[in-house]
């Protein structure tokens, strides 16, 4: 139960964190400045709470490159996801970004040699058709911004397998605290020419809290993790869909259409199949 209670929690504080950067976004804020906000902010969060805890020896990783190239996966899906709500509702964008547990498939194959089953397969060309139905590409109700949340999807799954090749080199709150690194501290470079100088406290606060947000987030999934079985607790992520129409609707009054409920109840089932095989032999 607290493993649940955990996956739970991760998937409202995910959504909330859309929200301010929907927020920040419609306000004129540029959205690598709102990325690096999250980033910067994921890396002050660990060096706070993680560095007294496990010591500077977690700042120390043997596989430089790869820590760099998932961090670089991660700003990615991060800069696409937070350009592409300025547009789009945040149930729609979560609906379109719960493809990445699809894109592992084939990545992880061709990358770490898992090979994968026909159902398997089969589910990910369903839940590709369900994202077909939240899209609607070729109707009115199409936006390119969608395109920006399927991009978001696919980096995010590069960056799970990567994170899934290093997890037997380097500890969790190593590959934590660099997957940020690129985001956080090598966007000061281009910083300068995206910056605006925030106008309110409240626009503050929302930069601020990106990175606590999604840092305690991250967090809640691994403490989810120490609790419950992964099969377990897996089929509670898709609560964050929910929690992103909960929000959409109670922050911006967006409310997802009879297409957009049947395109996540398709992907949804189609993540759940894929989990649920991955607990048996074959």
């Amino acid at each position: 139960m607290a493993g649940i209670l955990f996956m739970v929690g991760a998937g409202l504080m995910f959504p909330v964190m859309s929200g301010f950067a929907k927020f920040l976004g419609e306000d004129g804020y540029n959205s690598l400045q709102i990325s690096w906000a999250r980033a910067f902010g994921h890396i002050v969060y660990m060096l706070i709470f993680f560095v007294p805890k496990f010591g500077v020896q977690m700042l120390h990783t043997r596989r430089p490159g790869t820590q760099l190239f998932r961090s670089l996966m991660l700003f990615v899906s991060n800069a696409c996801s937070f350009l592409s709500i300025t547009f789009i509702p945040l149930a729609k964008a979560a609906s379109i970004t719960m493809m990445a547990p699809f894109f592992v498939l084939p990545i992880a194959w061709l990358w770490l040699g898992e090979r994968s089953t026909r159902g398997r397969l089969v589910a990910m060309a369903v839940g590709f058709c369900g994202v077909l139905l939240v899209i609607q590409p070729g109707t009115e109700l199409f936006h390119w911004a969608s395109l920006l949340s399927l991009m978001s999807g696919l980096c995010y799954a590069v960056y799970q397998v990567a994170t899934r090749l290093i997890s037997t080199i380097d500890s969790p709150e190593t590959s934590g605290f660099y997957s940020s690194i690129v985001g956080g501290i090598g966007m000061f470079l281009v910083l300068p020419f995206v910056w605006k100088t925030p106008e309110s406290a409240r626009d503050i606060f929302y930069l601020c809290s990106l990175g606590v947000i999604g840092g305690t987030g991250h967090y809640f999934v691994a403490r989810a993790l120490t609790y419950a079985p992964a099969n377990i607790i897996a089929p509670f992520q898709y609560f964050q869909l929910l929690g992103s129409v909960v929000i959409g609707y109670l922050f911006f009054g967006d409310f997802p259409d009879v297409m957009g409920w049947i395109g996540a109840a398709i992907i949804v089932g189609g993540g759940l199949y894929i989990g649920w095989s991955q607990t048996r032999k074959g």
